[in-house]
């Protein structure tokens, strides 16, 4: 089979849930290629539509809140989106592209590129099959516009979201969110920690806000710092990612007991070894800490997908949502100290999230 993947880079998750179905389609032997759409007409292009949506999230996360909240009030209306129409001049490019490269199956785990499929295949221009994943616990703005062959879901229970925005249930799927394999490895704290050069007596909390260093993370870290600082037994792993800025700022602070990354590509040895994750409530990145059972305190959400993501797993048991820096001191406490309370929200993890996702996926794949 010859399978295209199509993301883009506003958010690291969409292209992890890319690359866990291409290691997974590699892994069965298919031809597959992954790539950024926007790359064919132009990597300025490309580039600029990242750039605008990260700078979005680490400095005015509000403000992308009030545009999410108005693409929800935009979908009621009885005509496309503005985003369906700027994906028409995609169509030529994409067309091109799969003259050249003609594939059986095109998998998206980004709004976008679902858009200029269906740009494609609503003017009459022969497409292969597709298949759209979503990667946050919602039906996201315009989801519902678009005209895939095949709809993964995160789970059953958002069915009935998915088809009262217009999805026909026979074409959704409720197969989860694809994570790497390396999340459900059965590598124990102990050896992650050895394997990290990290002190196996102590106590680590990593904290990250995504693959962008966003959600009001810096605030969380002072709070925790200062919370802990006499705990010689906790320390703190902080995971930056692209936000350099943030990164260099907690660097001159030198805060005791503050492990700082800039970016890390063993993030799921960097769970194992944690007792504590506290993050914000990223849909990718919330199920790879529930596949890696480790437990999971939501803080900062960006307002959206976000926090319905949060919503979503503090409902299912599979993390608390703390709202407050008081509440979430007070839940680290506890996940820290109660074994009991800490089990239960990894059970809950085990019961609510399938770590083989992707595989199900790529069964979907061939099916179609």
């Amino acid at each position: 089979m010859d399978a295209l993947i199509l993301s883009c880079g506003t958010g690291g998750g969409h292209n992890s849930a890319g690359k866990a179905l291409l290691e997974e389609l590699d892994r069965r032997g298919h031809h597959v290629t992954m790539l950024n759409p926007y790359n064919l007409k132009s990597k300025k292009l490309s580039r600029g539509i990242d750039r605008t949506y990260i700078s979005t999230v680490q400095h005015m996360p509000d403000a992308f809140g009030a545009i999410y909240k108005i693409g929800n009030l935009y979908r009621r209306l009885p005509f496309r989106s503005p985003v369906y129409f700027v994906n028409h001049g995609m169509e030529t490019v994409m067309q091109e592209y799969f003259e050249e490269h003609p594939v059986d199956i095109v998998l998206m785990p980004h709004l976008f590129p679902a858009e200029i499929m269906t740009n494609m295949k609503l003017h009459g221009r022969n497409i292969p099959k597709t298949m759209f994943i979503a990667t946050d616990y919602a039906c996201i703005p315009f989801t519902e516009e678009t005209a895939c062959d095949a709809y993964v879901i995160p789970s059953p229970d958002l069915t009935e979201e998915f088809t009262g925005k217009g999805i026909p249930k026979e074409k959704l799927f409720p197969l989860g969110i694809p994570v790497s394999s390396r999340f459900s490895s059965d590598q124990s704290r102990e050896q992650a920690k050895k394997h990290l050069g990290l002190d196996t007596e102590t106590k680590y909390i990593l904290a990250a806000g995504g693959s962008m260093g966003g959600g009001r993370i810096e605030q969380t870290i002072l709070a925790l710092s200062e919370h802990f600082s006499e705990q010689r037994d906790v320390a703190l792993l902080v995971i930056c990612g692209s936000n350099q800025k943030l990164y260099q700022r907690l660097r001159e602070q030198d805060l005791p007991g503050v492990v700082l990354l800039e970016h890390t590509d063993v993030m799921e040895t960097y769970m194992r070894a944690s007792h504590l994750f506290i993050t914000k409530p990223g849909g990718l990145s919330s199920t790879e800490a529930a596949a890696s059972q480790v437990p999971v305190i939501h803080t900062a959400a960006i307002p959206g997908c976000e926090s319905q993501n949060a919503r979503y797993f503090a409902s299912h048991g599979m993390s608390v949502w703390a709202k407050t820096t008081d509440e979430m001191l007070r839940m680290a406490d506890q996940l820290l100290t109660g074994d009991e309370l800490a089990k239960n929200m990894i059970e809950c993890q085990r019961r609510g999230i399938d770590p083989d996702a992707a595989a199900h996926i790529c069964d979907l794949a061939e099916q179609l």
